[in-house]
């Protein structure tokens, strides 16, 4: 039972990721702003989601995964009224900031999972819980869609199911109580990332409009390079710090980590530019919107129920390679020819089906070539630089649509998916090496 009420609020957490996609044109003319500016919708909840997936994880692991689970459900609820009751982009931008403290609800429901469930059935209850995402990223383009245009509506509706999800979550998980130790989260990190990445998308989400060499443009570029190095000193000093940095580069994780990167920008920047497209050109509403994007939905949630025996008899390496190249067929699909429904269609479907193999496969190829003291770390940092990678797509996406136009913000995303599959394949590779055999087994 307990599985089951963690992976209603790990989906309830997804669904928030997505479900503004196909909002984002009808935002854009609701509020009278740019799509630059509009964007921050589904870029703010994702930057505050990389910032927390490591800062609630650790506060998990101090003070209880159950509790912390609670109040990220809380947050959600909190962002979710803000957002519903806000009339202007930053009352909203302000809601979706606290939406995205959703983030961490799966690597805090995967702790709870490896302490209460039976170590027979704990392969199970991980599947089930990684499917979520899949589940959740989906749903939340179906529910944007029957919700319709009405942004308010789409808002409390998701307050009403993460106050469910809290509810749930008090009730019927349980987790050992442990005493709270000494140590504190690594808060002066948690800053400095999000100054450095606060600099760096805003800088990119508004260098069509201000000028790439403009004094704002390049200011931004500068104090992200500054807060992204004054980052880095601080997490080598830190004892516990936020990010564990070797392990950005460790030889076992680096393919899963650029790979994850570069899918999380690939999905968002092809479904942000197919909802774009879909309402400027061919004039669909939002729940056409999300009819388009249905069969993307559909095939995440089918490829991801049926991971676990894919990854049974393939490796986790090449499946992610293999949904990667997928994804790419997608996105360049629609670089190519993206003024009919059909076109959509049916290269929603193909996306859907390489985000499914990719997504369900990354979380195992992220921890399979660490010794296992390190499994926590690797996830946590995979999990990481994949909503990293989805914030970075809304600013590249917004302001290449802006400039360049449709079809070179899919090839964009045709690019980004190409070279994870690259370091995918690589990563299969390289595991076959007696260097890294030898080091999995120190």
């Amino acid at each position: 039972m307990s599985v089951c009420v963690l992976a209603f609020g790990v989906a309830v957490g997804t669904l928030q990721m997505t479900a503004v996609v196909p909002m984002l044109p009808a935002l854009q003319r609701e509020l009278q702003a740019p799509l630059t500016s509009a964007s921050w919708t589904l870029t703010a909840s994702l930057l505050s989601g990389a910032i927390s997936i490591p800062l609630l994880s650790r506060l998990g692991d101090l003070y209880g995964r159950r509790r912390v689970a609670m109040a990220s459900l809380g947050l959600l609820v909190a962002g979710s009224v803000v957002a519903a009751m806000a009339t202007t982009l930053a009352g909203i931008v302000a809601g979706r900031v606290l939406q995205g403290f959703a983030a961490p609800l799966l690597p805090l429901a995967m702790g709870i999972a490896r302490q209460e469930v039976p170590r027979d059935r704990l392969p199970t209850a991980i599947g089930v819980l990684s499917a979520m995402m899949g589940v959740g990223s989906g749903g939340g383009m179906i529910l944007a869609g029957l919700v319709g245009g009405g942004y308010q509506a789409l808002f409390w509706i998701l307050a009403a199911l993460a106050a469910a999800g809290a509810g749930l979550v008090a009730l019927l998980v349980r987790e050992p109580a442990h005493p709270v130790p000494d140590a504190r989260p690594d808060f002066a990190g948690a800053a400095l990332m999000a100054a450095w990445l606060v600099c760096l998308l805003l800088a990119v989400s508004k260098g069509t409009a201000w000028g790439w060499t403009s004094a704002a443009t390049l200011g931004l570029l500068v104090a992200s390079a500054v807060l992204f190095a004054a980052w880095v000193l601080s997490a080598r000093r830190a004892a516990a710090p936020l990010i564990e940095l070797p392990m950005l580069l460790h030889r076992g994780t680096v393919g899963a980590t650029v790979a994850s990167l570069l899918l999380g920008f690939a999905l968002f920047g092809a479904i942000t530019t197919l909802s774009s497209v879909a309402q400027a050109r061919l004039g669909a509403s939002v729940l056409q919107v999300g009819l388009y994007l249905l069969p993307t939905a559909l095939l995440m949630l089918a490829v991801s129920l049926l991971a676990g025996r894919l990854m049974r008899r393939f490796s986790a390496s090449s499946l992610v390679g293999a949904g990667s190249s997928v994804v790419a067929v997608a996105a360049l699909w629609l670089s190519l020819a993206h003024g009919s429904s059909t076109a959509l269609y049916g290269a929603a479907t193909v996306l859907g089906l390489g985000i499914g193999l990719g997504y369900a496969a990354l979380g195992t190829m992220a921890v399979e070539h660490v010794e296992p003291a390190k499994t926590a770390a690797a996830g946590g940092v995979n999990a990481l630089v994949r909503v990293v990678g989805s914030s970075l797509a809304g600013a590249v996406t917004a302001a290449v649509l802006s400039g360049a136009g449709a079809g070179w913000s899919f090839a964009a995303s045709a690019i980004a998916a190409l070279v994870s599959a690259a370091f995918a394949f690589a990563q299969g590779a390289l595991a076959r090496t007696p260097a890294l055999v030898a080091g999995e087994a120190a």
